[in-house]
């Protein structure tokens, strides 16, 4: 999440950092590459709502819970343009992430893919999710007792590679590499890029412009190279994201995605698919072993729920409540996803004080948000059990916002949890992890968010050793 360019807006009331600086704006203590942890700060000094000006362009943040209410109300705001998103569209043009609420590809697109995340779907994915996780477990089986396993890189590999497969029927490969695959190296430096980019002046050019439209170009010829294999080979099924794409047509118009817009969504769900699952699973991870207790109930649970089973059944992945609360916790903490846009549908008044024009965006910081008084003086504290059935019932359902709100939700928001439960219950089941000695987190930050430098020392356990 970083701020971008949004035009004049109503900010009468709505305090912002006190060394604002003429023209330059809010730039003392700004880092490109903390904005939302910057974010963070900023906005438990200030409150539920502030201001942060850059180079001549304001946008407004919102987090409390009362807000977010008003916020995620369908009748009053609609989806908007989240931070980044201009830029990305280098990237990913008109794909579901980066499409414009107005522009027909993005219903059409929507419409033609949601058979991709039924429960029949998720069915059909879940050996080919167990295939990766076991190369995941066979690279981590070698490191055991010799070398720490770098888990931010892993989790980008299995989940890159488990979208890869099940979504396209494309292998990345990832585990038979010693480095990741070039579309992971240029990826990453196109999110960098745009993560620096983000706060612009328009008609000036930025340093690694140039390399961003190679990576650019080399990433969309990857997909090309995926698409055309699939062409080629005749493959005329409909049981995966491109099989849909290329073989089926809207339900309703019988109008089929145009060949760029295919690109354009394969892009989309490689980065957008794996980016943010392989993050919770880090985050998790992360947790889950600087947490004994949490730890010990988790791998409990797995050892119960699946026994001596290799290879769990698809049913019996949903029986790891403790380990999806977990999943929930970390995400609530640190959301992968750290904010999405909304915008006024006409004029109004937000939380009975701060008027707010019509089409104005406002960016709902989820760090703050999960952090709110709603959740309790202990909101800092990692604790699954605040995903007990009962506590939820009792918290307001918009204060827990992950994978956004409304239309432009995420799509494949049950792939992604189906996926996290997964990978974890089989790791949690074969390993006793440990932080390595004086890892103190650390959040990196390339539009979404991840631990840096977390690396996890391995032993196995055996079925019942908490």
């Amino acid at each position: 999440m970083s701020v971008v360019g949004t035009g004049a807006i109503e900010t009468a009331g709505i305090p912002h950092p006190r060394w604002r600086v003429p023209v330059l704006g809010d730039v003392v203590g700004v880092r490109p590459s903390t904005i939302v942890q910057d974010s963070i700060r900023i906005g438990r000094e200030l409150g539920p709502i502030f201001r942060r000006k850059l180079l001549g362009f304001e946008m407004v943040f919102a987090s409390g819970a009362e807000m977010v209410a008003e916020l995620v109300d369908e009748s009053r705001f609609g989806p908007a343009r989240g931070p980044g998103v201009d830029y990305l569209r280098n990237i990913a043009g008109d794909g579901l992430f980066t499409a414009h609420n107005d522009e027909p590809n993005w219903r059409l697109a929507h419409d033609i893919l949601m058979p991709a995340f039924t429960q029949k779907a998720m069915r059909a994915y879940h050996s080919t999710m167990l295939d990766v996780a076991g190369e995941l477990i066979e690279s981590w089986d070698r490191r055991v007792g010799r070398a720490a396993v770098d888990v931010a890189a892993d989790m980008t590999r299995v989940t890159l590679e488990t979208i890869g497969r099940a979504g396209f029927g494309y292998e990345f490969g990832s585990f038979r590499r010693e480095r990741p695959h070039p579309f992971v190296a240029a990826m990453a430096r196109c999110l960098r890029h745009a993560q620096r980019v983000n706060v612009r002046v328009p008609g000036l050019g930025r340093p690694g412009d140039r390399r961003y439209r190679a990576d650019a170009a080399f990433m969309a010829g990857v997909v090309d190279e995926v698409i055309r294999a699939r062409r080629e080979a005749g493959d005329r099924r409909t049981d995966d994201l491109l099989g849909l794409m290329l073989n089926t047509a809207h339900p309703d118009s019988g109008e089929p995605l145009d060949e760029v817009n295919i690109r354009n969504q394969v892009i989309t769900f490689l980065v957008a698919g794996h980016e943010t699952t392989s993050g919770a699973l880090a985050f998790a991870l992360y947790y889950l072993s600087r947490d004994p207790a949490a730890l010990s109930r988790a791998q409990a649970e797995v050892d119960l729920a699946w026994g001596e089973r290799e290879r769990p059944e698809f049913e019996q992945v949903a029986k790891l409540r403790h380990v999806r609360r977990a999943l929930d916790e970390a995400l609530r903490l640190w959301p992968t996803v750290p904010g999405f846009a909304r915008q006024a549908r006409e004029d109004t008044v937000l939380a009975g004080r701060y008027p707010v024009r019509k089409g104005q965006p406002l960016i709902v910081v989820l760090p703050l948000l999960h952090r709110d008084p709603v959740w309790g003086v202990d909101a800092d504290v990692f604790d699954p059990d605040r995903f007990a059935p009962d506590r939820v019932r009792n918290r307001p359902a918009h204060v827990y916002k992950p994978f956004g709100t409304g239309l432009r939700a995420c799509i494949g928001r049950q792939f992604a949890l189906h996926e996290a439960v997964l990978v974890l219950g089989l790791l949690l089941r074969r390993y006793r992890p440990r932080v390595t000695p004086g890892y103190q987190l650390r959040v990196r930050e390339l539009l979404t968010l991840k631990p840096d430098g977390f690396a996890l020392e391995l032993e196995h356990r055996k079925i019942g050793a908490h």
